[in-house]
């Protein structure tokens, strides 16, 4: 089956789908491109993970036992305030439908029988969408600039060399900049569910802080002791 090449691995999805035969199907098929699946079969269940645990995105399927996926989408818009994209599953191919759903606050639909690929490639534009890597070629936050199609880090016009670790905590934190990003968010993002040890996280942030801060005289990677990291501009902080 053809694969989508542009697959975020790492990326956690929430699978809402009372057919168990296709919400296998749809799991082993995200999780061969290395994301971490979880399951609700029905809308009570949906509720309480979307809004207890973090997600990059949810495939919400329309019908279900219980609570249906419209009045699933609307709650988690309106009275959980969930920004998380979601992509809708429905056997209805009605205009009326669609709308229905788009007004309950999915960002996209996608009618069964469909290609797992496709599927796949919508759920990655969600996600780099909701991150904003779109559009954003180069990231910059005071004089430290990263180029996402080269993946070369400046700062003061200085080359700064990072392992390939680093240069993914940077460009999330510089995705994120100023907001926080927590160490539960980091590790998903870059380990998934296979998270080493704690010290694994401390010492990448180390190395970061040494290569990106030291030799220079306004430092920019902020910690905020037990809450998590941000990368902020001198005049923010």
């Amino acid at each position: 089956m053809l694969k989508n090449t542009h697959h975020i691995p790492n990326a956690r999805l929430l699978l809402v789908e009372d057919h168990k035969n296709l919400a296998q199907a749809i799991g082993a098929y995200f999780e061969s491109s290395g994301y971490t699946m979880d399951y609700a079969y029905d809308g009570f269940c949906a509720l309480h993970l979307a809004t207890t645990q973090r997600y990059d995105a949810l495939i919400l399927d329309v019908t279900l036992p219980g609570i249906n996926g419209l009045e699933i989408c609307g709650r988690l818009r309106r009275d959980a305030h969930l920004s998380t994209p979601i992509l809708m599953l429905t056997a209805r191919d009605q205009l009326q439908d669609k709308l229905n759903g788009f007004q309950q606050g999915a960002d996209d639909y996608l009618v069964k029988p469909f290609d797992m690929p496709e599927l796949e490639a919508r759920i990655t534009a969600l996600i780099r969408r909701e991150r904003g890597e779109l559009d954003e070629a180069v990231y910059k936050i005071h004089d430290l600039s990263l180029d996402t199609r080269t993946m070369q880090v400046m700062r003061h016009g200085r080359i700064i060399h990072l392992s390939p670790t680093g240069l993914r905590i940077l460009r999330i934190l510089m995705r994120e900049s100023p907001y926080l990003v927590t160490r539960e968010q980091l590790e998903q993002e870059l380990w998934g569910d296979l998270t080493p040890d704690s010290d694994t996280l401390r010492s990448h942030l180390y190395k970061l802080r040494k290569a990106i801060d030291k030799p220079f005289e306004h430092p920019l990677l902020e910690t905020q002791q037990g809450v998590g990291f941000r990368l902020i501009a001198p005049e923010s902080q």
